[in-house]
């Protein structure tokens, strides 16, 4: 390992230790066990030689949001043991590729996707591919028109779509706390809503218990609200590079 490594792992490891802290303290306040709650690591823009130092430091969940990042990175790593979740926005055209190392998927939002997404992980012949329903909490209010997620209302019967999707397993909900709308600004009651919709998920499908919300700067919040899942990049990582 060469110096700059080196200082690469101990930064790393020190940032890890920092939002350990900070998830064992927002479980305590809580009132909720630390293993109620599991870190993904968000590796989106950074290269495969920080997903190697991160296993090395015990991280065993790392998510990415572009196929074309993620695809060459996951595959450089295929040797490590790591649990792959893709998090963005997600087009069809991209599916074949992102079921090849995708364990999770997080932004299931809408019907053709669905269809998509099963259609690939049979053809793939891999094991069934944990779905989320990404929620956006923006368009309870009419706003946020053309963004990735779908609406409260629209979440139930998506939810069934994906439980009776062959290949597909229904694993729960996912959010990212809103920038319009009645949740503009308000992290806490973002994710209140979330675990209102998380339970009216789970009374139909009892499986579905993941609660993926919560990143750098709102998992206490999130972890309040009984987020199972937090989605920390910068706070690991460090101020991300502009994308290419």
């Amino acid at each position: 390992m060469t110096e700059a490594q080196r200082d690469r792992r101990a930064q790393l490891a020190d940032n890890l230790a920092a939002v350990e802290r900070r998830i064992t303290d927002a479980c305590a306040a809580a009132g909720r066990p630390r293993d109620a709650v599991r870190l993904i690591v968000v590796t989106k823009t950074y290269p495969a030689a920080d997903s190697r130092l991160l296993a090395s430091l015990g991280v065993t969940e790392v998510a990415e949001n572009r196929d074309q990042d993620a695809a060459p990175k996951a595959e450089q790593c295929k040797d490590l043991p790591l649990t792959w979740h893709f998090v963005g926005q997600l087009q069809t055209n991209k599916v074949r590729s992102v079921v090849r190392y995708a364990n999770y998927v997080h932004s299931v939002d809408r019907l053709r996707l669905v269809d998509a997404l099963s259609t690939a992980v049979l053809r793939a012949e891999r094991p069934e591919l944990g779905c989320l329903v990404q929620v956006a909490l923006d368009k309870e209010a009419g706003e946020g028109a053309g963004r990735a997620g779908a609406a409260p209302d629209e979440v139930a019967a998506l939810a069934d779509a994906v439980a009776a999707a062959p290949g597909l397993r229904l694993d729960g909900v996912m959010t990212v706390a809103p920038l319009a709308g009645p949740y503009a600004g308000d992290p806490a009651a973002a994710f209140a809503r979330l675990a209102e919709i998380a339970t009216a998920v789970r009374a139909a499908h009892p499986g579905a218990t993941m609660v993926s919300a919560g990143m750098s700067g709102d998992l206490e919040q999130a972890i309040v609200a009984g987020a199972t899942h937090v989605r920390v990049g910068t706070a690991v990582l460090g101020v991300r590079p502009p994308l290419r």
